[in-house]
């Protein structure tokens, strides 16, 4: 078999066996294949697409480059959720203690981000001291023990994927949905859940940009989880302004704290209330979605995933000190308002300006190397369909460079857009593909 037939026969438009996927996988992440054959296949794949059957090899090809953690230790069905990503997503810091404060183990492998903020345990070492590498068997420990871990992804799980998105960053191969969703979901297979929630983000501040793009994303990624055993459901929602109101590590971790605490932003807990009762139903707890949502609520309610909260920071070694005291946080030198310089309604903010703004001031990486300001960031003081007037407080700039600070400023004002009508018609929850 021969890499330049198997580059040629996609260049044509023709469907690629499973034995050729599993061959330029192979080769490709054991370093035989060279980077320059595979851009040539990627953007082959790019204009002529793949079909189902190759998407699923493609996945499992990807998962079977590395390393799978058996997770068959842990007791119960074990459930994950995936964001593909967006502006102030800090959901699985709450759904993760109310989930698991139910009683259904939940298991999470999670990478740094890249862009806007950091990632889940970039977030999460806002924390002092929280530690993300446990060994497996600790991890199996922690979750049997308390029903939660987080961790971070180990270079031996799907390996093939980390090389193929490095290399599709680089030749404009990133946005084609079956590269994405087999992307997203070999990690995601190989990472052990029995069951997955997936919270795909649509509008200017997320990777799809349309209903239509997003849907597709979706439906494509369900089908490869059912494929391949995994029960896997799909909600797709507004990115379109930033969630909740925090952008920025610890900023989005005091939120976090403070929606467990019933102090949430509406927009933040009813996602978390929507994805979370999904993974309660995957998890067996019930058949009912109400029911499911109800049991949710009661574990803010009683105290119940704030307590599950410290126990899993805790148990990774973070300080929970912070968890009552939220000025125990990591927090910035200068705390500067943007100001409204008319009336009217906020119509419109746009999202992926917002997530470089934070980016710019610290919060987030332009590259793996860069070192994240946990204290720097946005806080939102108005969201799409608030009125507001002359001299209003639109947000707060947080920053510890005072000229990154007044720059920060400067540019938030241009993210906002004013009207003199009210207009807020778009849809937190798009729809659940199942």
């Amino acid at each position: 078999m021969r890499m330049y037939d198997i580059i040629l026969k996609k260049r044509n438009g023709e469907e690629l066996s499973t034995e050729e996927i599993n061959y330029f996988i192979e080769n490709y992440t054991k370093g035989d294949v060279p980077d320059y054959q595979v851009s040539a296949l990627l953007m082959s794949i790019f204009f002529n697409k793949m079909t189902s059957k190759e998407t699923s090899d493609l996945t499992m090809a990807m998962v079977n480059s590395g390393d799978t953690l058996d997770l068959s230790q842990i007791k119960g069905i074990k459930v994950d959720k995936h964001s593909t990503g967006g502006v102030g997503d800090t959901t699985t810091l709450i759904l993760a203690p109310m989930v698991a404060a139910l009683g259904i183990p939940v298991v999470k492998m999670s990478g740094r981000g890249l862009g806007h903020t950091g990632g889940t345990i970039d977030k999460l070492e806002s924390f002092k001291g929280f530690s993300v590498n446990l060994s497996k068997q600790q991890f199996i420990n922690n979750v049997n023990s308390i029903k939660i871990a987080v961790v971070a992804q180990t270079a031996d799980l799907a390996p093939a994927d980390k090389k193929l998105y490095a290399l599709r960053d680089v030749t404009a191969t990133v946005d084609n949905i079956s590269l994405i969703a087999s992307s997203v979901m070999s990690k995601k297979i190989a990472a052990g859940a029995d069951s997955i929630v997936l919270d795909v983000k649509v509008g200017e501040g997320a990777f799809m940009k349309t209903s239509e793009s997003a849907h597709e994303l979706a439906k494509e990624m369900v089908r490869i989880g059912e494929a391949v055993g995994r029960k896997t459901i799909a909600v797709i929602s507004d990115m379109d302004q930033p969630l909740g109101l925090a952008i920025g590590n610890a900023l989005e971790v005091e939120e976090a704290i403070n929606t467990l605490k019933g102090n949430g932003p509406k927009d933040l807990l009813e996602l978390c209330i929507t994805l979370g009762s999904n993974m309660v139903i995957l998890s067996g707890k019930t058949t009912n979605l109400d029911e499911a949502k109800t049991m949710l609520m009661n574990t803010i309610v009683s105290g119940k995933a704030l307590d599950k909260l410290k126990e899993f920071v805790n148990a990774q070694g973070g300080d929970i000190s912070c968890i009552d005291d939220t000025t125990r946080l990591p927090k910035a030198n200068y705390i500067i308002p943007v100001v409204a310089s008319k009336t009217g309604y906020v119509t419109k903010i746009h999202a992926e300006q917002i997530g470089l703004i934070a980016m710019e001031l610290g919060a987030g990486r332009t590259t793996k190397e860069d070192v994240i300001d946990l204290a720097v960031g946005i806080v939102l003081n108005k969201k799409r369909g608030d009125k507001v007037e002359v001299g209003d407080v639109l947000a707060f700039i947080h920053a510890n460079d005072r000229d990154k600070g007044k720059k920060a400023v400067e540019d938030l004002v241009k993210s906002y857009i004013i009207s003199d009508l009210m207009e807020n018609n778009i849809p937190l929850i798009y729809d659940i593909v199942y």
